[in-house]
């Protein structure tokens, strides 16, 4: 008899498995970040955003098309290198994951957004800044912050309208990011008058800068600009002061526009003449970003960077597609991007129909006491 009753028991639990497994939907998204390597602070701080988004998805009990879902992030590391990138993409496709939120660098998303448009899987980056990235026609790219042409713009418009400096010197990495924020400056400083008095380059992997810095100081600027991230952009800093420099204003787009720059400038006094830009509104000023903040700090203490809650609200949207087309599946729901009106913690989200976010912000920020505070 017990025997009998085993096989009952083992038997229902069998059946109330399958039931389970056929209610629960598994949804992959798909993440690309440097996690290794100079930029690995961002890239941890980007999937840190993601990991919240799909536990905070799941713990919601999502549907779609009548059907509960169960989000899986599966996470990939490009270490911020395009040949690695465009690896990690064609990983992803192989993979068939739902959709894709990255990368970091406009120099791995733009070849990267080759091969989503490729596959046919919509991608959400945000962070990748270049203008370009849009323009390749594809429907299948899609960017959550303001590009380029408003972050470049911008810091020359400040430096030239609010500081009235006269003359700058600039500095770019040669990367996609990096030339494309250092060009819009560029066109937007002459166009106010201001002169470029020297232009260098180095590489993202530079770490020494004193002759590209010795050779501008002979030019006497009021102002360097450097378009690059901050681990060029600390350094450089410390650099500025062993050629007194200090006293001459430093700007730089979204990629120097870290918590993490003043440690990386080791206490230079430098850091009290940056001026960067991000292309979104402050934490203060996002429509959910204090509380966001509290909890994203309560799960990773101090590792906020600047990305994460765009990666954030970025699943949340592709998610919303899927619900509002009763699908998962990109053929069928990426449509429906194009027609996105999401209330996210960053802003509310809705995109042109080139794939740029509908009416971004942009902020300027500087350094007071080491700590990064918004200007507007």
């Amino acid at each position: 008899m017990q025997v009998k009753l085993n096989a009952i028991v083992a038997a229902t639990f069998s059946v109330l498995a399958g039931t389970a497994m056929a209610q629960d939907m598994v949804v992959k998204i798909g993440h690309v970040a440097p996690v290794s390597g100079a930029q690995a602070h961002y890239g941890k701080d980007n999937e840190n955003g993601a990991r919240m988004a799909i536990e905070d998805l799941n713990a919601k009990g999502v549907t779609i098309g009548g059907k509960k879902v169960k989000f899986e992030l599966v996470a990939e590391d490009d270490a911020a290198d395009p040949k690695q990138g465009t690896a990690a993409a064609q990983k992803l496709c192989d993979a068939k994951v739902n959709g894709i939120v990255g990368h970091l660098n406009s120099g791995t998303t733009i070849p990267a957004s080759t091969i989503y448009n490729q596959c046919g899987i919509p991608h959400i980056t945000p962070s990748a800044t270049n203008p370009k990235l849009t323009q390749q026609g594809y429907k299948t790219t899609f960017r959550l912050l303001a590009n380029d042409n408003a972050l470049g713009a911008g810091l020359a418009l400040h430096a030239a309208n609010n500081l009235k400096l006269k003359k700058v010197a600039i500095i770019d990495d040669r990367t996609a990011y990096g030339q494309g924020v250092a060009e819009v400056f560029k066109r937007t400083a002459l166009a106010r008058g201001m002169q470029v008095v020297d232009e260098q380059f180095t590489n993202d992997k530079a770490t020494d800068f004193m002759a590209i810095l010795t050779a501008i100081k002979s030019k006497g600027p009021d102002a360097v600009f450097y378009g690059g991230m901050d681990p060029q952009a600390g350094p450089m800093l410390r650099q500025m002061d062993q050629l007194g420099l200090s006293g001459v204003k430093y700007f730089g787009g979204d990629g120097i526009c870290t918590a993490k720059l003043a440690e990386l400038s080791g206490g230079a006094k430098s850091l009290a003449g940056v001026v960067c830009a991000e292309g979104g509104a402050s934490l203060e000023k996002m429509p959910g970003g204090t509380a966001w903040m509290t909890r994203y700090e309560a799960k990773y203490p101090k590792q906020f960077q600047v990305y994460s809650p765009y990666v954030y609200d970025a699943v949340h949207v592709l998610v919303d597609a899927m619900v509002r087309a009763g699908s998962a599946d990109p053929k069928v729901y990426t449509a429906k991007l194009f027609d996105t009106n999401y209330q996210g913690v960053t802003t509310k989200v809705g995109f042109e129909a080139d794939g740029e976010l509908k009416n971004p912000a942009m902020t300027l920020y500087v350094y007071k006491d080491g700590k990064k505070v918004a200007l507007n």
